[in-house]
């Protein structure tokens, strides 16, 4: 493809050398280029890719796009100047890959907590309805049943049109997608055109990152502001900020709720260990997902559904078959009737709605003794640490005990993390927290603590099978591990 062709409806500030220049490659990573790549020097938080152009050129690359022509230029090599090279490099990337989201519904699912489960639904729900599908999640990657591992909640843009590109080849017509707050700031889903948006929830996070709760907002915000008027943008109106979501889209705005009027609303019937039972639009369904977070999340899938015009009934039915996504209130049961659960829970709002599900759902079992409620929770580093001592509060107001440890520690002394983890234990809680630094280890002391009946709670993790320290991942999987000390206490 010419290196013209790339920047159709693409407004430019200059240009130096020949467009007409073939274009085999896009790439903004140095070390990947060659003859025939345009080079995308991107201004990241941590490097300037204009720092490597002389890099790229030296190693052959054809093309460069930059927000800064540097100071020498190469006269066989051609130069391209724009105001916003994160941006333009996405709709670079569409039009490199011929716009393939265009040519299939791509849904974006964006929120606090809820974004995998709804995704990972999603895409099985409608797998069930008879269509090829791809996924683009936290967990994975996935075109029908080919798995491809994911590094980040959204990928970059030139992946993910390689990606799209692959499901339309593999015949996919629907692909649903995490859309995070990161990849909005970043320019991550530029040129991407979506048939729809789905807001599930906003609560404290990322404001390592963010710096703020209010420039938080503004990225979720930002991926609705962006949705085209062709498409739908569903949001939870219980959430105080869901309407915030839809101030200003083009499209069609939709709502679902489990406390008021809304275009989808659903009420909880009942809510166990072993499912949950709800009205869906005056429709009675069991389900096998557990707690008030699912309901929601099955009433925005339900929800999606009926908007990309599929039969209520049939996407009722099929909902109630379904399991859930791995690390999301996953089972793990002892022989002598522990019930554990790994729960990917790594912010206050979702650790606290795991809890509060845990807390309505346990009874008393045939002795009449309340089961013990014991939690395991650890807080990731490099991340923010704001919330470090409101998990440690919220895991002691709603656990009879608690094992603070490592989770994901990449960089950081993991003492010191659990240190102010433990700062948010309140005097009243001490003899109820023990702190143990080795994950596994707290999960066994779990273990051995636990009577039957009474249910563990692993949280942090979920479908993770690493444990990052001082930037090596380490094999660790608390479904794994949970199961080993079960195990072990069997045989005791």
């Amino acid at each position: 493809m010419q290196l013209k062709d790339l920047f159709y409806k693409i407004s430019l500030l200059a240009t130096s050398g020949s467009m007409s220049t073939d274009i085999t490659n896009l790439t903004m990573d140095s070390r990947k280029v060659g003859p025939g790549s345009l080079f995308v020097a991107v201004r990241g938080t941590v490097t300037d890719g204009h720092n490597f152009i002389a890099t790229a050129v030296s190693q052959g690359a054809s093309a460069v796009l930059c927000e800064e022509f540097p100071a020498e230029t190469d006269p066989s090599v051609a130069y391209v100047r724009v105001l916003d090279s994160a941006r333009t490099m996405g709709l670079v990337a569409a039009n490199f890959y011929g716009q393939p989201s265009q040519k299939m519904k791509l849904i974006g699912v964006t929120g606090t907590n809820g974004k995998t489960s709804v995704a990972t639904l999603l895409f099985r729900l409608f797998r069930g309805l008879g269509y090829r599908c791809g996924l683009l999640s936290t967990v994975q990657n996935q075109i029908d049943d080919q798995v491809i591992p994911a590094t980040h909640t959204t990928p970059d843009v030139i992946t993910t049109n390689q990606l799209l590109t692959q499901m339309l080849t593999h015949g996919c017509t629907h692909v649903f997608m995490e859309v995070s707050s990161h990849a909005v700031v970043q320019e991550r889903i530029a040129g991407l055109t979506f048939a729809g948006g789905i807001f599930t929830n906003i609560t404290h996070d990322h404001l390592d990152f963010h710096g703020t709760f209010d420039n938080y907002i503004r990225a979720k915000k930002g991926f609705f502001d962006q949705l085209p008027a062709s498409a739908f943008a569903l949001t939870n109106v219980d959430d105080k900020r869901g309407l915030v979501m839809l101030q200003n889209t083009a499209a069609r705005k939709e709502t679902y709720s489990l406390q008021t009027l809304a275009t989808f609303k659903g009420k909880i019937i009942a809510d166990s260990l072993f499912g949950l039972n709800m009205l869906v639009d005056d429709k009675e369904v069991w389900f096998k997902l557990i707690g008030r977070f699912n309901a929601y999340n099955l009433l925005s899938v339900y929800g999606t559904a009926v908007l990309l015009g599929e039969d209520p009934a049939e996407v009722l039915t099929l909902l109630s078959g379904i399991t859930p996504p791995p690390g999301r209130f996953e089972q793990v049961v002892s022989d002598d009737k522990i019930v554990g659960i790994v729960d990917y829970a790594h912010t206050p709002d979702a650790l606290q709605n795991v809890l509060e599900t845990i807390t309505e759902i346990r009874h008393d079992d045939e002795q009449g003794r309340q089961p013990q409620i014991i939690t395991v929770v650890g807080c990731g580093g490099n991340r923010d640490a704001a919330k470090r001592p409101i998990m440690a509060d919220i895991a002691c107001r709603f656990s009879n005990r608690v094992i603070l440890t490592s989770d994901n520690p990449r960089n950081e002394d993991p003492m010191e993390i659990l240190e102010q983890m433990q700062a948010g234990v309140s005097p009243v809680d001490y003899k109820k927290t023990v702190t143990i630094e080795d994950r596994r280890d707290a999960i066994k002391r779990a273990v051995s603590m636990a009577r039957p009946h009474d249910i563990i709670l692993v949280a942090g993790k979920g479908h993770e099978t690493y444990q990052e320290i001082k930037g090596i991942k380490y094999d660790f999987d608390d479904h794994a591990v949970l199961q080993e000390a079960f195990s072990e206490r069997g045989n005791q």
